[in-house]
């Protein structure tokens, strides 16, 4: 009997144990999830426009990467744009207190870089970006494997307009 007790009592611990790893699993699932930047992780392609301060229009064709680090209050971007004649490679580097982010960004085929500001939550990013003579807004929707990106400045890129879908 108390050799039957021993093995119900290891089976017993290691079924607590699974438990637990679900119950933890669930829990950070939950706490991603509740990340203001859920939904944005990983690979992202598409195509859109992007309106230049000559007047000129143009297609552009776009590949993003997100990484959204283990507590899900940081997030990685780069966005890299290119058309027949233009480009542009963005990346920054955000995180987050509650639903207001702040952060670093730079583009990287004009050496430009500065900060960032502004809330996330709920599929949505809203941020102010400036750097020494430039500021812009800069808004990214996702909703499922659907994302939008809209970019206004007053500079030489004025208007951007991206539509991607999880590559």
């Amino acid at each position: 009997m108390e050799l039957f007790g021993f093995r119900l009592s290891g089976q017993a611990i290691k079924i607590a144990g699974i438990g637990a790893t679900l119950m933890l699993s669930v829990s950070a699932g939950q706490a991603q999830s509740a990340s203001p930047f859920a939904g944005f992780d990983g690979a992202w392609s598409g195509t859109g426009t992007v309106a230049l301060s000559d007047g000129t229009t143009e297609r552009i064709r776009c590949k993003a990467d997100y990484k959204v680090n283990g507590t899900g209050l940081g997030l990685k971007q780069s966005l890299h744009c290119a058309s027949d004649s233009y480009k542009f490679d963005l990346t920054s580097d955000v995180t987050s207190q509650g639903d207001r982010i702040s952060g670093n960004w730079s583009e990287a085929s004009r050496n430009v870089f500065g900060n960032l500001q502004g809330t996330a939550g709920g599929g949505r990013i809203e941020v102010f970006v400036e750097a020494n003579g430039f500021a812009a807004n800069l808004t990214l929707r996702t909703t499922g494997n659907k994302q939008t990106v809209q970019i206004s400045s007053k500079g030489e890129i004025r208007g951007v307009n991206i539509t991607m879908v999880r590559s």
